[in-house]
């Protein structure tokens, strides 16, 4: 079992497949740290500073000065202002994986139309010689 599991492991498409997790967890990070440090305090700016994480529904019926404050105090809230930031972060990794994907179907489509010409065989060969002879010969003589 061990033997089968380890030729499981070792398959390439498994490697690929671990290779592109660890590499979309880091890529997702990145573009969640882009989205909530960059863009959404820009996006905050130009809509007159609203702090989209602050932005929030309480449930509970008590006070909080924030969204931070009300899920610290364990309060019901509807943290409506982090979905849009997923939602923005989602978008534009969608968006990341379309391109390459896009651009990986061209290069597999590139590669479709242009076939190599199989190597001719002996046969032909030997033809293309005889040809080759007769055609000489009838300039010769």
């Amino acid at each position: 079992m061990i033997k089968e599991f380890r030729e499981f492991i070792m398959r390439g498409n498994v490697l690929d497949l671990a290779v592109a997790v660890v590499i979309g967890a880091a890529f997702t990070a990145v573009v969640n740290s882009f989205v909530g440090d960059v863009l959404m305090p820009i996006l905050g700016l130009i809509t007159g500073g609203i702090n989209f994480g602050d932005l929030y529904i309480n449930l509970s019926g008590k006070s909080f000065a924030t969204y931070a404050d009300a899920k610290a105090a364990g309060a019901a809230v509807i943290g409506y202002g982090a979905f849009i930031q997923s939602i923005i972060s989602f978008l534009l990794i969608a968006f990341a994986v379309f391109l390459i994907v896009k651009a990986a179907n061209a290069a597999q489509r590139k590669r479709a139309e242009e076939p190599t010409p199989p190597a001719p065989t002996k046969d032909q060969e030997l033809l293309t010689e005889i040809r080759d002879l007769l055609a000489k010969q009838n300039r010769n003589g």
